[in-house]
């Protein structure tokens, strides 16, 4: 598995891991059920902690992303839908507060955003 990581970001290199598996999920190129590499092999690929890597394949577990099965490995989990959206949810949140931002600072009314939003959605007749 590639994963890329940065040494020099503030975001914690365990959180880096799970946000790239998380990613990968929800994209389908990691699918149900599918192996993915041991805790050792995977921090001897990026050159890290063992540790580190475990708490990323904890927290995974622990939100139902992938399931650990002692002495088999680490399975991705079903595709949880509520877990699905949640996630969806969270990118949307996010590109609304850019278009809250963006509107503010080129003052952009609400109605103007909601006009272009159905507008592109199809929904303007």
């Amino acid at each position: 598995m590639h994963i890329i990581i940065s040494n020099s970001s503030s975001i914690p290199i365990y959180e880096q891991i799970k946000t790239n598996i998380i990613t990968r999920i929800m994209n389908d190129e990691l699918t149900s059920e599918e192996l993915l590499p041991s805790i050792r092999v995977l921090a001897s690929d990026l050159k890290i902690s063992i540790m580190t890597v475990k708490k990323a394949y904890d927290e995974l577990e622990k939100e139902g992303y992938i399931k650990i099965i002692q002495g088999k490995g680490a399975y991705i989990a079903a595709k949880n839908t509520a877990i699905a959206r949640e996630q969806a949810s969270k990118i949307i949140e996010e590109h609304i507060n850019k278009i809250i931002e963006i509107s503010k600072k080129y003052n952009i009314s609400k109605e103007e955003i909601i006009n272009t939003y159905e507008y592109l959605n199809g929904s303007e007749e």
